[in-house]
């Protein structure tokens, strides 16, 4: 119970802060988390904040910055997806971490596709290759959470 309100008191309290420092405390809680799934969390609320500076970044013109914190996080989503493979859990039966990050990067992918239409035409191919990497770690999580079964029909005669 006192965990809980504690819990509940630094949400509130990081939720007050501003965008850059909450962010700024999320990736300090990110980097220093040893558990992968709760690091899969801190990095599913932590993906939308640096889609957002990374758009913000494209609106100040810093191109470059903006495709920096992008590849930082598809950095991040590469060593979360590791770690949560490297604990053998099976995700199907224990989705707890894969799930979350495979909903969070569905959603960054959409964002990250919004961001690449607003660019110019020369500029797409490198945010694009972001945004491959990160539709692949999704494809990766989908995998491990619906990974396809045998067809049960197909021992069966057909007459």
């Amino acid at each position: 119970m006192k965990l809980g309100i504690v819990l509940v008191a630094a949400l509130s309290l990081v939720a007050s802060l501003p965008a850059q420092e909450r962010m700024a405390t999320l990736l300090n809680q990110y980097q220093h988390e040893t558990d992968p799934v709760r690091k899969s969390r801190d990095l599913a609320k932590l993906g939308s904040m640096q889609i957002d500076l990374a758009k913000q970044q494209l609106k100040s013109g810093e191109d470059v910055k903006s495709l920096d914190t992008l590849q930082m996080y598809r950095d991040e989503v590469k060593q979360t997806v590791d770690g949560l493979m490297a604990t053998g859990n099976d995700a199907e039966k224990k989705p707890a971490g894969f799930k979350e990050l495979q909903i969070a990067l569905r959603e960054s992918v959409r964002r990250i596709d919004d961001l690449i239409l607003s660019l110019p035409v020369d500029k797409r191919p490198f945010f694009r290759e972001v945004r491959t990497d990160l539709l692949a770690a999704q494809n990766t999580l989908i995998d491990v959470l619906f990974p396809r079964t045998p067809d049960r029909n197909s021992d069966k005669s057909h007459l």
